[in-house]
């Protein structure tokens, strides 16, 4: 009698497909970029550190392969292991998530393995929902709350439901045209709670169903949407212009989100531990008070210096970082320091003010002129951070260095 076959063995990944990061320990590190994508990567490497870093995980590229050719379905094993790790980020922050009472919210990001500017998604205050929202505001304040989950619905029904952002926008400004104001910030709590409404009429309207409730649906929406983001028509051109392999596919970033618009002891900003348009030896950069993000991308306020060394003409007469809160500005310096030492280049850092705590949001190199790179080259040799067989980084933005660079959308985490 013939023997029978073998039936091959079931295909099972042993590679880790989720890194947990936080409370000062990280189980990825920089070497693993390929795995964890460079924002994950700097998180895991930051937290290790022992910097500031919001707790959170990476899921790997190679989930991203497997996602694409298990027909666009996240793995069973790996979302047995984001289970777990959300676990670990409920227990380091001391909040859960879905809990009407004090819930934890996150964040959503892509991280490939090398910088893709604005060409995947991201979304923000995940974990909102119709109960959350009035747990959110028992810890800070009505008009915060409601603004937060109108945010959230926005970037949702965009990103991964498919209603048109320009949708939720015409709302917007309806609403300020009928109150008769300019600003987001002069509508009141109750005025973002019925936009709120107004957003999840059109989210039904558009989508054909219900926003969802669930934070769990929320949370499975919004990773398949940053994966399925790899794949969209802006990634493509962009890989082809830069080189990149389509293979490589990108990681993401769930990470528990701190807030810097919670009231006037917090805050958001970027800067680099360098000029980067001319390399001097000055730490650069803006931030605003009580704001997120996109709040400076809108042009609604004018960034901030953070100190007096980089204030430009428009900026007279705005208050520093470092004098609006001396204490955080002061870590946040011996933060880039280290940092700069530790990658022995130029970074490009992010960071969130919350209640007073400091909270690093990421770093990476950071972009330059080739003037700037070649001063920066120069002065890390005499300064003995590089060697002659070691030089930064001597990349340059396709659209030069703005002469201040403004914080980027989301650098609330």
């Amino acid at each position: 009698m013939a023997a029978r076959k073998k039936k091959p063995a079931a295909r099972r990944a042993t590679a880790r497909s989720v890194y947990f990061f936080g409370a000062g320990k990280a189980d990825g590190r920089a070497e693993l970029r390929d795995s964890l994508g460079g924002k994950g990567a700097n998180l895991a490497e930051m937290t290790n550190l022992g910097i500031p870093v919001p707790p959170g995980f990476t899921i790997s590229t190679d989930v991203c392969g497997r996602y694409n050719a298990g027909g666009r379905r996240i793995p069973r094993d790996v979302w047995e292991r984001v289970r777990a790790a959300l676990a670990r980020i409920e227990k380091t922050m001391g909040l859960r998530f879905g809990d009407p009472s004090e819930p934890l919210l996150v964040s959503v990001r892509s991280g490939a393995r090398v910088s893709m500017p604005g060409m995947m998604d991201t979304v923000l205050n995940l974990g909102l929902n119709d109960r959350t929202v009035h747990g959110l505001a028992r810890g800070a304040e009505d008009r915060f709350a409601w603004d937060s989950y109108r945010r959230f619905v926005q970037m949702y029904g965009d990103v991964v439901l498919g209603v048109p952002r320009e949708r939720f926008e015409e709302h917007l400004d309806d609403l300020k045209r009928t109150r008769g104001v300019r600003n987001d910030t002069e509508l009141s709590g109750a005025d973002l709670r019925a936009l709120v409404g107004t957003y999840l009429e059109t989210v039904e309207a558009l989508s054909g169903k219900p926003f969802p409730q669930d934070p769990m649906v929320q949370l499975r929406g919004a990773v398949a949407a940053v994966f399925d983001s790899w794949q969209n028509d802006r990634a493509r051109r962009y890989r082809q212009m830069q080189g990149i392999s389509s293979e490589w596919g990108t990681a993401v970033n769930v990470q528990a989100m701190v807030f810097g618009n919670m009231g006037d002891d917090c805050a958001t900003g970027v800067a680099f531990t360098r000029n980067p348009a001319t390399g001097s030896r000055m730490f650069y950069g803006e931030w605003l008070k009580n704001a997120q993000g996109e709040d400076v991308v809108a042009g609604i306020r004018t960034p901030q210096p953070i100190n007096d060394d980089n204030r430009s003409p428009a900026q007279q007469g705005l208050p520093t970082l470092e004098s609006e809160m001396p204490g955080p500005y002061k870590e946040l310096v011996r933060i880039y320091k280290r940092l700069e030492k530790h990658y022995r280049d130029m970074q490009d850092i992010e960071f969130t003010i919350q209640r007073g705590k400091l909270w690093m949001l990421q770093t990476r190199d950071g972009k330059r002129t080739v003037r700037a790179a070649v001063k920066i080259a120069v002065d890390m040799a005499r300064e003995r951070l590089i060697t002659s067989t070691r030089t930064p980084s001597a990349t340059s933005s396709p659209r030069g260095c703005p002469r201040h660079p403004a914080p980027r959308p989301g650098s609330s985490s």
